[in-house]
Parts: structure tokens; C-alpha cells; sequence
């Protein structure tokens, strides 16, 4: 890699949270996706927050669809949540991806970081990563009304389905964990650490970097293989 393309990637990594793997023994070409803090939506959030920008990451799972040299994508998560649709959006693009893709949970992956980790086609965890399900929380003045309730209905419906749909876990058991009583005392909900992601079947397995990324080399062994 030239000092140009060095600078490059050092610039990605920066800005976006990216960069490319390629120095590997196996000399296969990982992307590298970080979702840390929240997930930001339409609006800017404080200067002084970590933000994951779904403006800048969905151009760029475009382009990795888009690039055959890339050969695998790896999501690193520690994010405590964020805007529902800017995180459903990054999810279903990740999950449409035709490279094969793996997810590392790091510290934590809340809220709609939980549909972010299991979007990928394998999920680790750390032992001591956790994962928090919760019902969507609303900010600013919302209108007591039915139609109100009905709308809150459909954007969980569209939170749980999708996790049902990409992980081991049934849709009425996520909703169980979601509308859980007794585990948190000011909220509904329920947290998750390590082995009990696997267990409830969020999350495939448990292990760090090393088995993410002999996990994911040999999807792309395996794909390879298969043409």
C-alpha cells in the first residue's frame, strides 16, 4: 500500500469509523465497519457525542456491493442505540449485502443496535458484552391518541420482526424480552450479557476478533470454494 492509499484509509478510518484489512495471511480484502455511539439520524447530534452517521455508512455499503474486490465485511459494535430508521436502514443494507458478513458485539449493542448486530450472516459477542431490548421511546410531545399507540405498534413490529427474521430467536420471544417487567426498574426490558445472548438465540457465539475474523475467512473460503 502506497503513502497515498495509507493516507486514504487513515482519513476513512477517522472520518467514518472504515478501513479496508488486506495485510492478513490469507490476503483476502475485509472491509472494517464500526457502529459506535448512537446511531444518528435526520438530525445532527451534539458535537461532543460519539455518532455512527447513516449518511456516510449507507454510501458506503453501496459502494462495497459495488467494489468485487472486497471480499467480506466485519461490523464492530459498542453503540447504545439511536434513530429506529436510520438503524433499520443501515441493518437491511448490511443484511442485502452478497459478501459474507460477521458482527463483533464490544461493550454493548442497545436498542436498535440489536437489529445492527444480527444483520450479519454470523454474530459473535464478547463475554462481557451486553445487549439491551426495550419497547421505542419517544422524544418531544406526543399526542395521547390511538392512532399515536398504533404508529409506536408498527415501528416495534418493524424492530421485532427483523431481529426474529436474521437471528434464532422467535418474534414473541424478542417481544417477551422487549415488554419484560421485571428486570429493569424505571423501564421495560430486558438485558443481556455474553453467553445469555447466545442462549436466547440473538447472537451465534460467543469469542473476539480472533474467531470473527477466522469465521469470516472461512465464509469467504467457503463462497470461493462453491464458484
Amino acid at each position: 500500500m502506497g503513502n497515498e492509499e495509507k493516507k486514504e484509509e487513515q482519513d476513512k478510518l477517522e472520518s467514518f469509523g472504515q478501513m479496508t484489512l488486506e495485510n492478513n495471511q490469507q490476503r483476502r480484502k475485509i472491509h472494517l465497519l464500526s457502529i459506535i455511539g448512537e446511531v444518528e439520524g435526520h438530525e445532527n447530534l451534539s458535537g461532543n457525542s460519539k455518532t455512527t452517521k447513516y449518511d456516510h455508512v449507507l454510501p458506503q455499503l453501496a459502494q462495497l456491493e459495488d467494489d468485487d474486490s472486497v471480499e467480506g465485511l466485519l461490523v464492530l459494535l459498542n453503540t447504545s442505540g439511536g434513530d429506529v430508521d436510520a438503524g433499520l436502514a443501515i441493518a437491511e443494507m448490511i443484511a442485502s449485502l452478497s459478501m459474507p458478513t460477521v458482527s463483533l458485539v464490544l461493550g454493548g449493542s442497545h436498542s436498535i443496535g440489536v437489529p445492527l448486530a444480527v444483520s450479519t450472516d454470523y454474530s459473535f459477542i464478547v463475554p462481557t458484552g451486553t445487549m439491551m431490548i426495550h419497547p421505542v421511546r419517544m422524544t418531544g410531545l406526543v399526542i395521547g391518541a390511538s392512532q399515536t399507540y398504533e404508529y409506536f405498534d408498527m415501528i416495534q413490529n418493524r424492530i421485532l420482526s427483523f431481529t426474529s427474521n436474521h437471528s434464532r430467536i422467535a418474534y414473541d420471544q424478542v417481544k417477551e424480552l422487549m415488554l419484560n417487567t421485571k428486570m429493569l426498574t424505571r423501564d421495560l426490558g430486558t438485558v443481556l450479557v455474553g453467553e445469555e445472548t447466545v442462549k436466547a438465540g440473538l447472537i451465534d457465539a460467543v469469542g473476539g476478533i480472533q474467531q470473527a475474523l477466522e469465521k469470516l475467512y472461512a465464509m469467504i473460503d467457503e463462497r470461493a470454494g462453491e464458484k
